[in-house]
C-alpha cells in the first residue's frame, strides 16, 4: 500500500506540471516563435534526461541484465517515429496557444484518448461499443467548448483550437508507436530519442521561418525552463516509475487530472475565464475521455 501510495504521489505530481505548462507554453509565445521554443524546450528536455538515463544503465548493469544501446536499430526506428509524432504534435500545439487559451488547449489535447481508438481501426482492432459512444459524447463535449456563433453557424472553429485539435492526432500515433516499441526498447532512452529529434527539427524550422535572437531566448528563459526541466526531463520520468506501483485504472484517473490543472492555472496565472457553455464542454469532455482511458486505452503511455 506504501509502494502504491507513492506511485500515485509521483503521477499527481506529474499531472500538475503538466497541467500548468500550458501556462508557460502560452507566456513563451510572447518572447520567441513557437519553432524557437520547441527548439529551447526540446533541448533542455532531452538534457534533462541524461542524468536518469546513466543511473538506469547502471541499475542494468549492476543486476546484470543487458543494456541496450543508441545504436540499436530498433531503438533508431522507434526514436525516429516517435520523434517525429512529437514533432508534429507539439508544434501544432505550441502555433495554437498563440491563438487559443492555455486552459482550453489543455483539454483540447485531451482529444488524443478519442482519437487513439479511431487510429487503432487500422490496425484492425476492434472498438468497443461503449468507446464509440463515450467518443460520441466527448465531441459534443469539443462542440460546445470550441465551436463559435448561433446554432446555424454549425462549423465555426477557431484557428488555434483546430490547431490543437490536430494535434492530438499526432499525440494519439506518438502513443500508439510508444505502445508499440515499449517492450522492444529502453523506456528512457526512447524518451531521449525522441525529443532530440523533435528539437532538431524545431531548430531547423525556427531558423528557417522564424528570427532566432539569443536576446528573446534569455527574456523566455522561465517559460523555457520549466517546459524543458520540469514537463519533459522531470514529468516523463515521474510518470515512468509512479505507473510501475499504480494501478492502471488509477493512474488513468489523476493523470487525466492534466487537464483540470491546465484550466485552473490558466485562470490563476493569466486570469483566463471560461464561459457556462465552454465549462460545460469541459465537464463532459472530461467524464467521456476518461471513461475511454479506463476501459479502452491502450497499455503505453497515456501522455502527448
Amino acid at each position: 500500500m506504501k509502494e502504491q501510495l507513492k506511485g500515485e504521489s509521483l503521477l499527481f505530481l506529474a499531472a500538475l506540471i503538466w497541467g500548468v505548462s500550458f501556462v508557460f507554453q502560452k507566456t513563451g509565445m510572447d518572447y520567441v516563435g513557437p519553432m524557437t521554443f520547441g527548439l529551447m524546450r526540446f533541448g533542455i528536455g532531452s538534457l534533462a534526461t541524461l542524468p536518469f538515463i546513466f543511473i538506469y544503465d547502471h541499475y542494468c548493469k549492476s543486476k546484470g541484465l543487458d543494456v541496450m544501446r543508441f545504436s540499436d536499430k530498433t531503438m533508431l526506428k522507434a526514436g525516429l517515429l516517435t520523434g517525429l509524432a512529437n514533432f508534429g504534435l507539439s508544434s501544432l500545439q505550441q502555433i495554437g496557444l498563440v491563438y487559443t487559451t492555455a486552459g482550453k488547449a489543455g483539454f483540447i489535447s485531451a482529444m488524443y484518448v478519442a482519437v487513439v481508438p479511431i487510429l487503432m481501426l487500422f490496425l484492425r482492432r476492434k472498438i468497443r461499443r461503449f468507446t464509440w459512444f463515450c467518443i460520441a459524447v466527448a465531441l459534443v463535449g469539443l462542440y460546445l467548448l470550441c465551436m463559435t456563433g448561433s446554432a446555424g453557424e454549425f462549423l465555426h472553429l477557431q484557428l488555434g483550437d483546430g490547431l490543437v485539435l490536430g494535434s492530438s492526432v499526432f499525440s494519439a500515433a506518438e502513443i500508439i508507436l510508444i505502445d508499440h516499441y515499449a517492450d522492444k526498447v529502453n523506456p528512457m532512452k526512447l524518451s531521449f530519442m525522441q525529443f532530440v529529434i523533435a528539437a532538431i527539427l524545431s531548430g531547423v524550422c525556427a531558423f528557417a521561418f522564424e528570427t532566432v535572437e539569443v536576446s528573446a531566448i534569455i527574456d523566455c528563459r522561465i517559460p523555457i525552463l520549466y517546459t524543458g526541466l520540469l514537463e519533459i526531463g522531470a514529468a516523463y520520468t515521474l510518470q515512468i516509475f509512479g505507473q510501475k506501483t499504480a494501478p492502471p485504472v488509477i493512474s488513468t484517473i489523476i493523470m487525466s487530472l492534466e487537464s483540470v490543472f491546465a484550466v485552473l492555472s490558466g485562470a490563476i496565472f493569466l486570469h483566463e475565464v471560461m464561459s457556462g457553455r465552454e465549462i460545460t464542454g469541459c465537464v463532459i469532455m472530461f467524464i467521456a475521455l476518461l471513461l475511454i482511458q479506463i476501459t479502452d486505452t491502450p497499455k503505453g503511455e497515456l501522455h502527448d
